[in-house]
């Protein structure tokens, strides 16, 4: 079970939102002890499959991993350029020339969106909230 902070956060977008999604029946919600909303993992991630709308700026590509963010560090040198951009809670570095970087007009402050297309993708296991890996 998610709270709406929860949902926000892994949804990209604000608690007022969520609360929309919620108070509109597009997604399902059930109440805690306190009162609290709260919702079931299962349930958001049919959701988030079948009813978030894609960022419409996304490029027609075969890449489907899309992180839009802010660029918060550029650094130079003759031939390469490291590009930092933060996408929500997430830091994502890349390492690409210099020239691309001048191309794409990469500054500090520029809105970007990184791309990833990997044949490797290691995944982790979060604990619930209140356990620890055992």
């Amino acid at each position: 079970m998610f709270r709406i902070s929860e949902v926000a956060a892994l949804a990209g977008v604000s608690g007022d939102t969520v609360r929309r999604w919620v108070d509109s029946g597009r997604l399902a919600a059930a109440r805690d002890a306190h009162g609290h909303r709260s919702v079931d993992g299962a349930d958001l991630a049919a959701f988030l499959r079948a009813d978030v709308p894609e960022d419409p700026a996304r490029q027609v590509s075969s890449a489907r991993n899309r992180f839009r963010g802010l660029v918060t560090a550029v650094h130079r040198d003759g031939v390469m350029a490291q590009v930092e951009i933060q996408a929500g809670p997430h830091r994502v570095v890349s390492l690409m020339s210099r020239e691309a970087a001048d191309e794409l007009g990469l500054d500090v402050g520029s809105v970007a969106a990184a791309i990833v297309k990997s044949t490797n993708v290691v995944v982790e296991n979060e604990p619930a909230r209140g356990q620890r890996h055992g």
